[in-house]
């Protein structure tokens, strides 16, 4: 199973901020919006990404306020990412190695969405399930065993 498989069901809807954008106003979006990151864009280029571990490291540092702190100096500006093509044993491994929960899916230079630790799990548990199903109807649907022939 491919990136390409997660995003096709997920689809794509993106929300994004800017790195000079007040972190207030990041962190009340994704709030409203139940989100658990934004990627961070800077014209038309990915430069960082901002989850709500940033903003709470960020909100510790100012001593419990946002204050005027810019999501710049907030974000992670060297997120993993990763393209449409990575296998999801790749991404589970890369995601675990670097305790990410939110990954940007990257064509080039182009983002062509975020996928998250829940996106992945899903897929291993969505996948496994239908391989389980196949595998209970292979047995249900065993041929039976020839009948002893009968003696006269």
């Amino acid at each position: 199973m491919k990136v390409s498989d997660i995003l096709r069901l997920k689809g794509g809807t993106l929300f994004t901020a800017t790195p000079d954008e007040p972190l207030a106003e990041a962190a009340q979006m994704m709030a409203e919006r139940d989100l658990g990151s934004l990627v961070v864009m800077e014209h038309g280029d990915l430069v960082g990404m901002l989850t709500f571990r940033e903003v709470i490291q960020s909100v510790v540092k100012n001593g419990g306020s946002i204050g005027r702190t810019l999501v710049r100096s907030a974000m992670d500006d060297a997120p993993l990412t990763c393209t449409m093509e990575t296998e999801m044993d790749e991404v589970r491994r890369m995601m675990l190695d670097r305790h990410a929960r939110y990954m940007p899916v990257m064509d080039k230079r182009m983002l062509m969405g975020v996928i998250s630790f829940y996106d992945v799990a899903k897929a291993v548990v969505d996948s496994q399930n239908f391989e389980n199903k196949m595998l209970k109807a292979y047995i249900r649907d065993w041929p039976g065993q020839d009948e002893p022939e009968k003696s006269a």
